[in-house]
């Protein structure tokens, strides 16, 4: 499926929060509880409208660990979208998003949309954070947000869309520009050009029609 623009998202948060599976609820739209702990960084994508055109959405998941966190800094760089992630049953975890926040806002383009996530409302009967309060935290801090749950597969696609669509929105608005490197908007590859006989650039075959270029 062709796609007008690709969006650059990381998701980041404390080992544990759930990361890995609201990637996979939303990119596979299935869940899987003992998906084994990131190391490093692993990826995913998947194409989805936004505001009527096609974007391709490029998911990084990065390690909650603290000893893998200087290396998954590198992977900030170039970020359309941030997606920081808590559980709501471990209220350490929410301590934790002002430090996750403040390593996005120095490593990310200042555009960059950031979303809050509080994962796990399935287990509301052990929940440790509030939505008012992670809401209010949000509003302090120019954040969207949003809570769901990877197991059930609540509110999951609403965090990836909302965010595409601010990012969107700052496109079009010329505030992010797939001219950038530094933006996490790109246009997508062009095609492969074709050469005449059938081959596509290097190792393309001759047809009996071909010409040496003489340049």
């Amino acid at each position: 499926m062709s796609h007008r623009y690709v969006f650059k998202y990381i998701i980041i948060g404390d080992m544990g929060v759930g990361k890995s599976c609201l990637m996979q609820r939303f990119t596979e739209q299935r869940y899987k509880s003992d998906l084994p702990h990131t190391i490093g960084v692993e990826f995913g994508s998947v194409i989805v409208d936004v505001n009527g055109e096609a974007v391709k959405l490029q998911i990084w998941d990065t390690a909650g660990q603290e000893r893998f966190r200087s290396v998954t800094r590198g992977y900030y760089r170039g970020s359309a979208g941030a997606l920081l992630v808590f559980d709501v049953t471990r209220r350490a975890t929410f301590a934790h998003i002002s430090s996750w926040l403040a390593d996005a806002r120095s490593n990310t383009n200042p555009h960059a949309i950031m979303m809050l996530i509080g994962n796990k409302t399935d287990l509301d009967d052990q929940r440790e954070v509030s939505y008012e309060e992670a809401a209010k935290f949000a509003e302090d801090n120019n954040m969207l947000f949003v809570e769901c749950s990877a197991k059930n597969g609540d509110n999951v696609d609403q965090a990836f869309l909302a965010t595409a669509r601010k990012i969107h929105e700052k496109v079009l608005c010329g505030i992010l520009s797939p001219t950038d490197p530094d933006s996490g908007v790109q246009l997508p590859a062009p095609p492969p050009v074709v050469k005449p006989g059938g081959g596509a650039g290097k190792g393309g075959g001759k047809g009996k029609d071909d010409k040496k270029c003489d340049c």
